[in-house]
């Protein structure tokens, strides 16, 4: 009763402190309008007559906020002068001497420089107040005491001028000002909070959106906290309380009183008017049944528009208060179904540790022993086949324990004997759960003690050494019966990962070797059905915008109307659907989306039986994380494709490019050569003598041969990019085709040197002659232009093995190694040249892709002597039947 009426006096004296009146805008980040809004504020202060006076306003050279000075009496501040420069202060012996109604006075965590009466603006603002001035000031949410860690580990940012919570207390009403953070970044950059250099680096450092959003939840949290406290203190100044509280959680343990927890925290939520959520702590000791309800118990919590949380871990309690901390959980709802007697009397029941270790919290036990005497009743009598035959188990093993025992007791001590009962309780807690662990080591405990401790056939135990031996053996067994209960829980969730891991590192496998989209649909399905063991398709959409099957495992999979619309509306909102789910769950299937709302890349149809039970948590985890590896191979395939389409696209720009530079170089000079020498035939011919007209004569004939070559390798090399060269083949001597390129070379350019070294038998080549030549004519042409005036090209024709090999020898200035290889793609020589000045940078192009037609091949290799060899290499069929 002393601390009620203490609390009233308190509550009564805050009310009567009204007339220090503080009015705080309180924001989340620099530049959300705090300064702009307490001037507004004061605008209208101001037209209703009231004496608005303003002492110091940081416009940040804003020109809609220094707009709103306009009109409004502003003290003149004091020159300090400090390091050398001039400053400008707030001068507070103005103010208390102009004693306005409402004072404005901007950045309240202000450190004043040396000369003033206070080290701290906010000592200054205090001093008003106990003047009786009203003060509007603001303040930035990271600037409060009692948040100063908290912001450095959100922005590692330290933030050095601070104000003491205490001084919030003296503020009537505090004004929340906010501004969502895509508007705070787009003023930043616009210039309207920091100057352009500072803003750059305020937004890689301070003004992110993950830290804006965390100040945010502070500032807010902040008021909520000043109005629940003010409003405690209003009621409590009546006689009475309204406490106002954050998130509540209900803590589940999976059992028969899971959804009445669920319901009751729901309505108790919804009477504080604040979130909630359902948690519940897997240990790795969750049988079927369990599992089933914890996993209804969640289905329930979302319906009912609470957040279901599964938490892994082995101490239960550590793990609910870390998320209630993490969370900003206020209130925790616990059950009392399953208290265990020992654990109770020992101090280690869950509600105990969370009494102990929650002080900060509100915490609400609900016991129900209606439901409670039900869930024992169905623990004891309709437990269910696999809980009977467990304890059938264990009394089984007890027995046989006692048996080896009886037949041990002549050959062993007695207390020999505790070591077969402690290997039964290990033997039952390795292969079912606690419970009956500890029901096997109570049973070994009486019959040892009973049949076998001294004196026997009675539970009296007369000698102390036997009192210590059966204490110490019941202890052995119920720590022994715990460890082996966990361990066997570790190892069945050890395997359950690893079955995880297993099918995704086989499905990583398939995805991998999958080269298109279609193939990793198919992949996609088969993993899925392997690992679910269920039916399973991939739809997609086809021209038509429709969804069909494109893989399923098996080949026959059949879709309804209902199964259709639930995979449009899947793939529509990127959320599961179907069977198992609140969205038409009436189909046949469980559909999973494979992509998000940017692509959308398909959906997952996974049928299973029609009386098999939904999908455990790790099943569901599986499926999921599938999906998702499916749907990010799928979007990887289309970027493959985008790439490709660009890069194809970026080849054709560059040959495109490369042909025009080639036509506007190469074929203009034979073209101008043979205009000027038409044009000196047409106006001089009578004129000029015979010689110099032949001359002319002979000039057009080359350059047009010429020409003709050009376009020739272009219509050859257009051929062979679109697959329309016909190799019409025929039976014929290799020397034969060497002969003719090299006639034709020596007719062209009779100045140039060709020396042949043909094979002495006859060769014979299932080739298509004209090709054959038209590419050892575009060789000799090449190595032609690059040897010296005074050196003969070499042609050397030699067998070996199944190959024919001609080699073209030049003494020219060689090729580097590293332009072996691209001496042969299309206009090298545009860069450098194939060929030297003149050409198109076609020719050795258009003799790899005649040869390659032919099943051979060309390359380029340098010479002991200096210059270039270019070997053909062309496959040598067996000989027909007749010589041709």
């Amino acid at each position: 009763m002393t601390d009620d009426r203490d609390a009233r006096a308190d509550a009564l004296l805050h009310a009567a402190k009204e007339g220090q009146r503080l009015k705080i805008f309180l924001g989340a980040a620099p530049g959300v309008g705090k300064t702009y809004a307490m001037l507004s504020a004061a605008r209208d202060l101001r037209r209703q007559g009231v004496d608005v006076v303003v002492g110091l306003v940081e416009t940040h050279g804003r020109a809609e906020t220094a707009a709103l000075l306009e009109g409004i009496e502003v003290l003149p501040t004091r020159t300090v002068r400090y390091a050398g420069r001039d400053f400008q202060e707030f001068d507070l012996d103005a103010a208390l001497a102009r004693k306005p109604a409402v004072l404005i006075v901007d950045e309240l965590p202000h450190t004043n420089l040396p000369g003033g009466r206070h080290t701290r603006r906010w000592q200054d603002i205090a001093d008003l107040l106990d003047a009786g001035i009203e003060v509007y000031t603001a303040l930035n949410v990271q600037h409060l005491e009692s948040l100063n860690d908290q912001v450095r580990r959100i922005t590692n940012v330290a933030v050095r001028e601070t104000v003491p919570d205490a001084f919030l207390d003296r503020a009537r009403d505090i004004v929340l000002v906010d501004l969502p953070p895509r508007e705070l970044i787009a003023r930043l950059k616009q210039g309207k909070v920091y100057v352009p250099e500072t803003a750059a680096v305020a937004l890689d450092a301070f003004f992110s959106p993950t830290n804006l959003a965390a100040l945010r939840e502070l500032a807010v949290e902040t008021v909520a906290h000043h109005v629940d406290s003010d409003l405690r203190e209003h009621m409590l100044a009546r006689g009475g309380a309204m406490p106002v509280r954050r998130r509540t959680l209900a803590a589940i343990d999976g059992h028969a009183q899971s959804e009445y927890l669920v319901r009751m925290t729901r309505r108790i939520a919804e009477r504080r008017g604040g979130p909630w959520s359902v948690v519940f702590v897997d240990t790795g000791n969750i049988d079927g049944e369990r599992r089933e309800r914890v996993e209804t118990a969640m289905r329930l919590a979302r319906r009912l528009g609470g957040e279901p949380v599964i938490l892994r871990g082995h101490a239960i309690a550590d793990e609910i208060l870390a998320w209630a901390d993490r969370e900003g959980v206020g209130q925790i709802v616990v059950g009392r179904t399953r208290e265990r007697p020992i654990a109770r009397r020992l101090g280690f029941s869950l509600t105990q540790q969370l009494l102990r270790r929650g002080a900060h919290l509100e915490l609400t036990i609900v016991a129900t022993p209606a439901e409670r005497a039900r869930a024992r009743r169905r623990l004891r009598f309709a437990g269910g086949t696999g809980t009977r035959q467990e304890y059938g188990f264990a009394t089984a093993a007890t027995a046989v324990a006692m048996g080896l025992s009886f037949v041990a007791d002549r050959f062993l001590s007695v207390a020999n004997l505790s070591l077969i009962f402690l290997t039964a309780v290990l033997v039952v807690a390795v292969r079912t759960r606690m419970a009956v662990a500890v029901y096997t080591a109570i049973l070994c405990f009486l019959g040892y003690n009973f049949f076998f401790a001294s004196p026997r056939y009675t539970l009296v135990i007369a000698n102390a050494d036997d009192v210590l031996a059966v204490t110490l053996f019941l202890v052995a067994a119920l720590v022994c019966s715990r460890l082996a209960t966990r361990l066997a829980g570790q190892v069945q969730s050890l395997r359950a990962a690893q079955v995880r891991g297993r099918a995704l590192v086989a499905l990583g496998q398939q995805l991998a070797t999958s080269a298109d989209a279609e193939g990793i649909r198919a992949a996609g399905a088969r993993a899925l059905a392997r690992a679910l063991d269920a039916e399973v398709a991939v739809l997609a959409r086809d021209a038509g915008g429709d969804l069909r099957v494109v893989a399923s495992v098996p080949e026959a999979f059949a879709l309804s109307a209902q199964d259709l619309a639930a995979a449009d509306w899947c793939e529509g909102h990127a959320e599961p659907a179907g069977r198992y789910t609140d969205t038409l769950n009436g189909a046949s299937c469980w559909m999973l989306p494979l992509g998000n709302e940017q692509h959308r890349a398909g959906v997952a149809a996974l049928r299973f039986p029609a009386r098999a039970r939904e999908p455990d948590a790790d099943h569901r985890g599986l499926a999921l994380a599938m999906s998702e590896d499916i749907a990010q191979a799928l979007e990887r395939a289309r970027l493959a494709v985008e790439l490709e389409s660009a890069r194809v696209q970026g080849e054709t720009e560059r040959l495109r490019s490369a042909l025009l530079s080639s036509v506007s170089h190469d074929l203009r000079s034979p073209l101008a050569s043979m205009i000027g020498s038409a044009g000196t035939l047409l106006d001089y011919d009578r004129q000029l003598p015979e010689d110099e007209r032949r001359d002319l004569l002979e000039a057009i004939l080359g350059e047009g041969q010429r020409l003709d070559r050009y376009i020739q390798n272009l219509l050859d090399m257009t051929r062979l990019g679109h697959g329309a060269l016909k190799l019409n083949r025929d039976w014929v001597d290799a020397g034969e085709i060497v002969a003719a390129a090299v006639a034709r070379m020596r007719k062209l350019f009779p100045e140039s040197r060709v020396d042949m070294q043909l094979p002495r038998d006859t060769v014979l080549l299932h080739v298509h002659p004209a090709l054959i030549e038209q590419a050892l004519f575009n060789i000799l042409e090449n190595a032609a232009r690059f040897s010296p005036p005074n050196e003969p090209v070499r042609v050397v024709v030699r067998g070996e093995a199944d190959r024919l090999l001609v080699d073209v020898i030049d003494r020219g200035p060689g090729i580097p190694e590293d332009e072996r290889e691209r001496i042969f793609d299309m206009f090298h020589s545009v860069a450098r040249g194939d060929r030297g000045k003149q050409g198109t940078g076609l020719g050795l192009a258009i003799c790899r892709g005649m040869i390659g037609a032919h099943g051979g091949s060309v390359e380029a290799l340098p010479n002991a002597g200096g210059g270039t060899t270019i070997r053909v290499s062309l496959p040598l069929p067996a000989p027909p039947d007749e010589t041709p």
